[in-house]
Order: structure tokens, then sequence, then C-alpha cells
């Protein structure tokens, strides 16, 4: 006979925090949402830690490049989507990686003996506006001279005129030579009111560029998540239980950060097989996530495994259908719950703490804080990301409003069989996610500093600023019916619907 949990499975609507006492100290400006991204043992921190504690969701209309390279310069990571050929994950892996990189290989090179046609085309294939000129036209040839934009005029100029008769020479260059400190550069930058520093090796082959541009943008995002040493922004990237031997190394070369498996269901033997393979050819240089799983088992199972971190969620998410299509899941609270509760165990009798991301169930911002009081790490939403101009999705007009595009990975437009993955040769047989539409939402910075800006202010009713005081010290309640519905706006008439 089956086994019947006791508990009612429940979401994060069924829940509200009690206020906490509010000190003096309690100001959205000293609330810090840093938290850990991968696991780490008593005594250390996190080798990789976000600053806020949001990752997009591994999907076709979420985690493109450019959403990407926002979340990061806002301080959280996106996870690239692998539904999609290997080459062009990784491409999309390295368009992240180069967008802002402190010192940046030159990939628009040019030789002093093509034309200005020649460099119109470059800059409309790349949208660079700086390119290197070399002996070779390579990235590492000897640097003979640079074009910007302000070298030539399209409208006017002889397009066949050759490029060492309008470049600005070498011997006009101001460069700094390699060893150089990212400090050193932008103070050279600083000094002589460069928008570009080339940097050289002894022999003046090119090694970088630094750009002025990418100083002022980390002036503009103190939150940005990047590499402490180089300044590459951070990108992670999914991965599936088919072809991980060959994606992996690929994502690895493009200079991926994190990996994570992007399954409906976590708790089984394909995970296992995909994290000791990455574990036993890379060690742990490659962090990989695992998931879904819903109850403390299913972490157990990750954790023995090897998992840097573990998603947790089936079922919830606006787009999924695989509750009504198989009857799995759990309700998203109770499930985050359960497993904060086996993750915890598990860090007093290893003392290896592994995060955990809770995946699916949010409606409301507020559900953020429950979340994070409840013992998430950090969140991995869709649907809230899929509605900003950087989702990778159109925007289109339907009656009055605007929306995007949003469909699932388990849907039939999405084809992403791997996902739902059982061995065998079965492709989809059925979906478990549905294609819709989001409100079109704008800008992301400005949607996202809002959110956070109720977290905070949330936080500081509970009396917390960090998310460790948080998780410590916050007091949930369950609601009744009835108290949701006083929650809610009552007994008055909307001056909207009145008129």
């Amino acid at each position: 006979m089956a086994n019947f949990l006791t508990d009612v499975s429940r979401t994060f609507g069924e829940y509200l925090l009690i206020p906490g006492l509010t000190t003096k100290q309690c100001l959205p400006s000293n609330v810090s949402l840093r938290t850990p991204l991968i696991k780490f043992s008593k005594g250390q921190t996190s080798p990789i830690s976000l600053n806020i504690p949001l990752v997009s969701a591994i999907m076709q209309s979420v985690s493109g490049p450019e959403l990407a390279i926002e979340l990061a310069r806002n301080g959280g990571l996106s996870f690239i989507y692998a539904s999609q050929p290997i080459k062009n994950q990784a491409e999309m892996v390295r368009k992240v990686k180069k967008f802002k990189a402190g010192f940046v290989v030159s990939d628009s090179n040019l030789t002093p003996e093509h034309t200005l046609s020649d460099v119109i085309k470059l800059y409309r294939k790349t949208d660079h506006s700086t390119i290197g000129i070399t002996d070779d036209g390579t990235s590492n040839g000897k640097l003979l001279g640079i074009i910007t934009s302000r070298d030539y005029r399209i409208e006017k100029d002889d397009h066949d005129m050759k490029i060492k008769d309008f470049m600005t020479p070498f011997d006009k260059l101001i460069v700094g030579k390699s060893g150089i400190t990212l400090s050193e550069a932008n103070q050279i930058l600083w000094e002589h009111k460069l928008n570009t520093l080339p940097v050289i090796d002894e022999r003046q082959n090119l090694v970088y560029f630094v750009f002025r541009k990418d100083y002022d943008s980390h002036r503009e995002n103190p939150y940005e998540l990047s590499n402490p040493v180089n300044k590459e922004l951070r990108v992670g990237a999914g991965i599936n239980t088919r072809d991980y031997k060959d994606r992996v190394p690929a994502l690895i070369e493009a200079g991926v950060d994190v990996l994570c498996i992007d399954s409906s269901d976590g708790y089984s033997e394909w995970q296992q097989d995909t994290i000791s393979w990455i574990k036993t050819n890379y060690g742990d240089k490659t962090p990989i996530g695992a998931g879904n799983i819903v109850d403390g088992d299913g972490f157990r199972f990750l954790a023995n495994a090897g998992a840097d971190f573990i998603k947790v969620g089936i079922g919830g998410g606006s787009i999924c259908i695989t509750r009504e299509q198989k009857g799995i899941g759990r309700g998203q609270a109770t499930a985050l719950i359960d497993v904060a509760n086996e993750r915890n165990k598990y860090w007093d009798e290893t003392g290896v703490y592994i995060p955990i991301c809770s995946d699916g169930g949010l409606v409301h911002d507020y559900h953020i804080v429950l979340a994070l009081a409840m013992g998430a790490d950090f969140l991995m939403m869709g649907r809230y990301f899929a509605r900003f101009d950087e989702s990778p999705t159109k925007t289109l007009r339907i009656g009055n409003n605007y929306v995007k595009e949003y469909w699932g990975e388990g849907s039939n437009r999405a084809q992403n069989w791997q996902r739902y993955d059982t061995g065998g040769n079965d492709t989809l047989k059925f979906e478990e996610g549905v294609d819709s539409y989001v409100p079109y939402a704008g800008k992301m910075k400005e949607n996202l500093d809002i959110t956070l800006g109720k977290v905070k202010s949330t936080m500081c009713s509970c009396g917390a600023i960090s998310l460790q005081e948080l998780q410590q010290n916050a007091k949930i309640t369950l609601v009744s019916s009835t108290s949701i519905v006083e929650g809610g706006v009552h007994d008055v008439i909307l001056k909207e619907q009145s008129k």
C-alpha cells in the first residue's frame, strides 16, 4: 500500500509574515540580499554568491544572452536554455562573457589594406564600433592602429578608401602594456580622456582592449555579478541528461560559470550519472545544480550524488501542467519547507551547506520573501522575466494590450523532450507545459528595482537586514480563506470601476 503523508500540500498564498521588531538599523538601504549559489563547508564561504537572490529560468522564452547580461548587471544570474544546438548555446554564453569583460579580446579586426566598405560590413555584423587594425587582421597580430566611428563618415567618405589612409595610427595611440591591472588601465583612460585603451605585449601585438564605457557601466550597476579577477559577467547554462558529454565541454570552453540540469524530475539515476561524469572529469571547478525535487528524500539523493545546489518545485510554474497531466508534484511552500529542513539536517551532519533554489509557485512579489524565509537561498523565475524587453520573445499587440510570448519547455512548441527524459528512445508524448502570453512590462531594471524595493521593505518589517536574519527570525502564519479576502480591497467601490 502507498505511503500517505499527513501534511497538507500548501502554496505561498496560504501564508503571511508576522511583523518583527523594526529597529533603527532596519532601513532598506542597509539590507543585504547577498546569498550563496553553490555549496560550501563550515568555516568557508560559497565560491560564487549572488548579489540578489534571483535567477532566470532555463527556458527558450526567458533566458537568452540579452536577459543574461542585464540580470548579471543587476546582481542576479541567468541560465541559458539547453533546448537548442550545442554550438548555439555555447555562442550565447560567449556573448555574455564578452559583453563587459574588463580586458576584452578584440573580435573585430582588419588590416590596413582593407577598405571603409569592409569596416562598415564588419560594424553591421558585430555592432562593434572599435576595430583593431593589425598586420594580419587577427585579434593578436601586431597593432598598427585602430578605427572608431569618429574616423569616418559613411555618407561622405569614399567606401573604397584604404584603412591606412584614415585610421588612427599606432604612433598616435596611448597604449597599456601587458600585465597592467584593470585599475591602472582605468586610470589611464581617465587621465587621458580616452574611450578605448589598447593593451599590447612586448612585441606590439594586440592583447586586449579596455573600454571607458565598461567602467561607467560598473559604476551605474554596483551590484553587478562579475568575476572579481577579470570582471567578466557571470552566466549559467542548462544541460540535459542525454548529450551532456558533448554539451558540457563546449559550455566550459565558452566560459560558463555554473551548470544546472534542466529536468522536471530530479530524483533519478539519470541525474546521478550526469553529476558523477561532470565531477569525475572536471572536479569542483565546474559547479552543477540539480533537480527538481519536492521532498527530503530527493534532496538527500542529489546531495549524495554531489550536486552543488538543488532546485525545489514540480508543477508550480505558471505555464506548467505536470500536476494536471501526471498527478505529480507538491504545493511549493510545503515542498520548500520539507527540503529546507532536510538541508539543515545535512548541514549539521556533514558540515556541508547546499543552497536550495525555489522554482515556481510565485504569484505576488511578497511570495519571494516568504520563499526566502522558508529556507530558499535564491529563486528561479520564468514568467517574471519573460515580461521584459530583454527576454528573447516578440512584443505583440493583442486588442488594446501589449504582451510577450511565453511558453513552457514541456510544450509542443519548445519540443524539449530531453527535459522529461525517462530513458529509452521516447520523445515528447504529451505536453507538460502550455504556450501563452504575459503582459509586457518594459525594461527589466525599472521593474526589478521595484520588486527588490518591496523585498527589502518587507524584510525590514520582519526585523531583518540580511537573508540569514530573515530565515532565523521570521514569523510565518497560515491564513484562512476569509483572511485572504480581508487582506484585499473590500467593501468599497473603486473609482476606476465607477466610471
